[in-house]
């Protein structure tokens, strides 16, 4: 069920910043997953007591890229994101032993 809603991690310096400072953890969660499968599915993958769950919806972006020819235009997909809030102390660590 958790492989399901949680898709991936998002690590990039600001939410590596939230995780560090105010111990938020940004993941790229499933469109149709609410708030509360969100929070269970972080609690029962990484064993920690999780205090707030905020999501939001990214929208699509436009991009483009430049090859011999001709510009080259698409679409980024549109994802929703939870920002997930742990209780004092708890800490995921999505790097293992490296």
């Amino acid at each position: 069920m958790a492989k399901r809603i949680l898709i991936k991690p998002i690590i990039t310096e600001k939410a590596d910043t939230l995780s560090e400072k105010r111990g938020q953890y940004s993941f790229v969660v499933n469109k149709d997953a609410n708030k509360i499968e969100i929070k269970k599915a972080v609690a029962d993958l990484y064993n920690v007591e999780v205090d707030a769950v905020n999501t939001l919806i990214m929208p699509s972006k436009a991009k483009s890229r430049n090859s011999r020819r001709n510009a080259i235009k698409g679409r980024v997909s549109s994802y929703k994101k939870a920002v997930v809030t742990l209780a004092e102390g708890e800490t995921i660590n999505f790097f293992g032993e490296v």
